[in-house]
């Protein structure tokens, strides 16, 4: 695709600015902002990694995976405001997904320990932890603003915190999991995922584009159960005092 190609592409973001001039959704400027910050980090993006798979480098593959875990980090950081230590545990999350998931793909040669592997599958995982963390984090934080006089009234009889706050813990997961399941179900009947679409544009193989989008779905299914999972019970015990108290959302942002 050609820079004037790319150019002509603009008419399809020309369509919802348009609508929403007409009707007034005041969302003229956002589209704008998020057009030109697609187009500015989808292309220095594409410099970095022309860059990194030239030099076929350890390190500038390992310095691009921790830039995605801090910029996933930061956006995610956002919505667990309330949760001390809220930082720490997402990036914990996001590493040791990582970690877990590229060891088992290049322990197993699953795939090779190339840079054009590597770096485009890290993407895949890092950003599914994100969203997958913001989903749970996002739905935590109502479940337990909902139930706080509960959490109250298990505590006051003697039940531990994770009583407490397990049934919130367990709704909030099952929540942020549901989404990854269900689109897996309907997978290449409603729609033909991007990274499978992505190669067969390319000229790939439909059989091998099938393969690599297969571990793609597999992966994301790990890392939608080990986020949530693992945000989730290292947050909860920050809600509570040494004296297991429970402090509140509210109490913890001061």
């Amino acid at each position: 695709m050609s820079f004037a190609q790319l150019a002509l592409s603009l008419i399809f973001v020309a369509i919802p600015l348009g609508l929403a001039l007409y009707l007034k959704l005041g969302l003229e400027k956002d589209i704008i902002i998020a057009t030109v910050r697609s187009i500015i980090q989808l292309l220095i993006v594409g410099y970095i990694l022309t860059f990194v798979f030239e030099s076929d480098s350890v390190i500038f593959i390992i310095l691009m995976i921790l830039l995605m875990i801090a910029a996933a980090s930061q956006n995610v950081v956002k919505k667990g405001s309330g949760i001390p230590g809220i930082t720490l545990i997402i990036i914990f999350t996001l590493v040791v997904v990582e970690a877990v998931t590229m060891g088992i793909l290049l322990g197993f040669s699953i795939i090779p320990a190339e840079p054009e592997q590597i770096i485009p599958i890290s993407g895949m995982v890092v950003g599914n932890c994100m969203v997958l963390s913001l989903l749970f984090l996002n739905k935590l934080k109502d479940e337990l603003n909902y139930s706080e006089e509960v959490i109250e009234l298990i505590l006051s009889l003697g039940g531990e915190p994770k009583d407490a706050v397990s049934r919130s813990l367990k709704s909030s997961i099952r929540t942020s999991m549901i989404p990854t399941i269900e689109a897996q179900k309907t997978m290449g009947l409603v729609q033909l995922p991007g990274m499978m679409s992505g190669l067969i544009i390319g000229g790939a193989d439909p059989f091998e584009a099938v393969m690599y989008q297969l571990l793609i779905l597999f992966l994301i299914l790990t890392t939608a159960a080990m986020a949530s999972v693992m945000v989730g019970y290292l947050s909860y015990p920050k809600l509570f005092n040494k004296r297991l108290q429970y402090i509140g959302l509210t109490q913890s942002e001061q």
